[in-house]
């Protein structure tokens, strides 16, 4: 077991607890998307022939399995290193580190992905302005937005909330007009559930592992421990109340996307189906869920801004990275603001370099040679956003399973008095997401692979071979 951890009397600047039980819940929301499940609704419907409203509910019973051993090492470790710090003390430092290492591309590539899509969406409403120069903007606003510390974040969040939140009421209120405005026996209701022409436990199941990959993100709550009020209670309730309301909200999306437009007929296209029944429900609505997705896709890109910088800052401060550089605080806005930029330029240069990948994949895959319509569409994002999303869910899958592996550790196999429950949560969220992580594509496996191998590298000179200590965990008090 990991060194019990150092109280921390220095006099350096320390995160602010400034965020309420209500500012996490809208963080988690608001990176996970209010709309999830739209941007993917017409993957899907095709892949579950139609049930998509069981499979998201499905999903969000396994992710809650994840979320409430989250919740609880949060308890234990109220602190913004989130499953780095939890593996690093139940487990071992170093599997601490890796695992450190694996959330950093998944929280570098968040922002980085939301970047591609935002520029892309937005190329589409202002033809005119190139997709580069979107890139260079979006990422200067999140990084400018972020650098004006915590608060700031929140109300933009809150703001952002609200706005959405209009946008889904609206498509809630046309899609009942639509649905109700015609008779329908019950079975028309029912179908989304279950509909036993076109039923099938593979496809539903292929459906929920995709299904699944839409909650990645509520983990980003626990690297907000140290910002917190009352961490010990508020990061849990966050955690679990976030996977609840999104799992819900989605389900009720996706139920009268269903209904409206039904498995049967296809989409014109499979990317932007849900514009596509909005449209059919209210025709002013197509235009608008496109900036819908805009505007989530931005708020998905800020809040992965602050929890990967966050997250390096738990690293850093905890020696695994640069101390110096990764552990510091600004003293104005008491942020990590070097890791703020850092993770903005990162996102920044990999956009271009995911798009060269994305571009040279297509053309050598190709049998005529790259034509200008295809390089186009690349440029614009398509490409380049499926493949950062396959890639993402490497490191998150992995962060997943350290976390369940740890809670089970600290809450079933130290404890004196075994409890089922403390075995049952932890053990079926490592074992799902176990399953989810052997099925993931080919090019992410290979990218993650070189990407944890780079980080042995650095950890194995860092430490001698580990010979030496690699983590050396500093828990400042908590301040109100």
């Amino acid at each position: 077991m990991a060194t019990n951890p150092t109280t921390v009397t220095s006099s350096a600047p320390r995160l602010r607890r400034a965020l309420t039980l209500w500012d996490l819940i809208l963080y988690g929301v608001i990176v996970i998307q209010p709309v999830a499940p739209m941007s993917v609704f017409g993957v899907l419907s095709d892949r579950g022939r139609g049930h998509v409203v069981t499979a998201v509910l499905i999903a969000m019973v396994a992710m809650l399995f994840t979320a409430i051993s989250y919740g609880r090492m949060a308890r234990a470790y109220p602190s913004a290193g989130s499953a780095f710090t939890y593996v690093a003390q139940e487990i071992n430092p170093a599997m601490g580190y890796v695992t450190g290492w694996s959330m950093v591309m998944d929280y570098v590539l968040n922002p980085l992905i939301c970047t591609v899509w935002c520029a892309g969406q937005a190329s589409q409403f202002a033809p005119g302005v190139p997709p580069w120069i979107w890139k260079i903007f979006f990422v200067i606003v999140f990084t400018l937005l972020n650098i004006r510390g915590i608060k700031t974040s929140a109300r933009i969040n809150t703001g952002m909330a609200i706005a959405m939140g209009m946008v889904v009421v609206a498509i809630f209120v046309a899609a009942a007009r639509f649905i109700f405005g015609a008779a329908h026996d019950p079975s028309y209701y029912t179908r989304p559930f279950y509909d036993p022409q076109t039923f099938s436990f593979a496809g539903l199941f292929g459906c929920t592992s995709i299904a699944v990959l839409t909650y990645i993100g509520f983990d980003g709550i626990s690297t907000l421990s140290e910002e917190a009020d009352n961490p010990r209670r508020n990061i849990l309730l966050a955690t679990v109340l976030t996977c609840v309301v999104i799992g819900i909200l989605s389900a009720v999306e996706v139920y009268v996307a269903q209904l409206i437009w039904p498995a049967s007929q296809p989409f014109p296209d499979v990317n932007t189906a849900y514009s596509y029944v909005a449209g059919r429900a209210w025709k002013p609505l197509f235009p608008i869920v496109g900036l819908t997705l805009l505007l989530a896709n931005f708020g998905s890109g800020l809040g992965a801004q602050i929890g990967a910088a966050r997250l390096l800052y738990g690293m850093g401060r905890s020696n695994a990275l640069p101390k110096s550089f990764f552990g510091a605080v600004d003293e104005k806005h008491r942020i990590p603001r070097n890791n703020v930029i850092l993770v903005g330029v990162v996102a920044l240069l990999g956009a271009f370099i995911l798009e060269m990948i994305a571009g040279y994949r297509t053309y050598s895959l190709g049998t005529s040679g790259l034509s200008w319509p295809t390089f186009t569409r690349i440029m614009n994002g398509g490409e380049a956003y499926g493949l950062g999303a396959e890639m993402l869910n490497f490191g998150a899958l992995i962060a997943f399973m350290g976390v369940n592996l740890a809670a089970l550790l600290r809450y079933y196999v130290r404890e004196p008095q075994k409890k089922i429950g403390n075995l049952i949560t932890p053990a079926l969220g490592f074992l799902i997401c176990l399953l989810l992580w052997l099925n993931l594509s080919r090019p992410a496996k290979i990218a993650g692979t070189v990407w944890m191998v780079v980080g042995i590298a650095f950890g194995a000179w860092k430490t001698r071979g580990f010979r030496s200590g690699l983590v050396n965990f500093e828990l400042p008090p908590e301040e109100g």
